[in-house]
């Protein structure tokens, strides 16, 4: 399953990678931010923390390092990260996924 053609009309998020890498439509609201992730290549995030994360793999595969230990996660999984926790993130190319951010500025909206 992939995303619904609707969804192209979300707003894109302003992230420091390139879409062809990525593209990222989002729904913003003041309690949090959820955003649809669609990975065009294989790609590799360092480690970097934030506030709490939700997410579901749509389709594809992500894989999650924490504390030098790492989880993959596939269609129909759930993931959830603590406030702070510092992780790291690898997409395979294909991959789409859904986050649901606590900070409803984790990235702003492309103007």
């Amino acid at each position: 399953m992939s995303f619904p053609n609707f969804f192209d009309q979300f707003p894109l998020l302003d992230v420091p990678i390139s879409e062809d890498i990525v593209t990222i439509r989002a729904i913003r609201s003041d309690q949090g931010l959820v955003a649809f992730f669609t990975f065009h290549k294989d790609f590799e995030m360092p480690p970097h923390s934030h506030g709490f994360q939700w997410g579901t793999v749509i389709k594809g595969q992500l894989t999650f390092t924490i504390d030098g230990n790492s989880t993959s996660y596939g269609p129909g999984e759930t993931y959830f990260l603590d406030r702070g926790e510092v992780h790291a993130v690898k997409a395979a190319a294909g991959t789409q996924a859904l986050d649901v951010f606590e900070e409803p500025d984790r990235y702003p909206l492309k103007t």
